[in-house]
């Protein structure tokens, strides 16, 4: 089998002395509602190998799961429009300078709160500390992707949620197709592990470091799906 990288990325990498392969497994244009356990039949269960590790993105799982919130049904009020103009804009992807994420923002977690949040944002800023707001405001607000347009027009319509239960899903699918699989929520800039297979005991700093370089991409690759296979020990050098 032949390992592709996406543009810009390395096939291998190193992590903890050991030499890693990445290949991305490009998909069809996952719609909502699909299921992940077919998902992973049809494009990983024929490449894979005893040892071999899965990354999933959050995406595509939060997709299936149907974890969407649509524009539609949503009203972005003024306290939404106001807070967003001081929210900094990020390269990795939508943040809360989009008035629709800091409406969900205060849908998920009061007004006052999100206030509070910004507030301390703010003054965490003047001593250049950043992702103040995030932290504050916890996963399920920093996790949301979407309600964009710059390269699938269907994203913008909607806002895609963080996986409910992503360790459990792991399980789910190491279950049903013997994959052992890691959800990660990952971008140019943060990588997070949301869940993990029971079954793959690596400590989550070496899973981290196994797509620190974001192989997936962010633009219009289509490679939800990274399979991450040992290579060889990679010897010290000498001094």
């Amino acid at each position: 089998m032949e390992f592709h990288a996406n543009e810009g990325k390395s096939v291998t990498i190193e992590v903890d002395g050991k030499l890693y392969a990445r290949h991305a497994i490009q998909t069809h244009f996952v719609q909502v509602g699909e299921s992940y356990i077919d998902l992973v039949e049809k494009y990983v269960k024929p490449l894979y190998q005893p040892g071999d590790i899965l990354s999933s993105s959050e995406k595509i799982i939060g997709l299936c799961q149907k974890r969407v919130v649509y524009k539609k049904d949503m009203k972005v009020g003024r306290l939404a429009r106001f807070l967003s103009r001081f929210a900094s804009h990020s390269s990795a992807g939508i943040g809360v300078d989009s008035p629709w994420k800091m409406q969900f923002a205060i849908n998920q977690c009061g007004a006052l709160k999100v206030i509070w949040a910004a507030f301390c944002a703010g003054v965490g800023k003047l001593f250049g500390k950043r992702g103040v707001f995030y932290d504050m405001v916890g996963q399920e607000v920093s996790g949301l992707d979407g309600f964009y347009d710059h390269e699938f027009k269907e994203y913008g319509e909607f806002g895609i949620r963080i996986p409910e239960n992503p360790g459990k899903v792991c399980d789910e699918i190491e279950a049903a197709t013997g994959v052992q699989a890691m959800i990660v929520d990952a971008n140019d800039l943060n990588i997070e592990i949301l869940g993990k297979a029971s079954s793959l005991q690596l400590p989550e700093q070496t899973l981290i470091g196994l797509i620190r370089d974001n192989p997936a991409g962010q633009s219009r690759e289509l490679t939800p799906f990274i399979l991450i296979r040992p290579v060889e020990q990679v010897q010290p050098s000498a001094d």
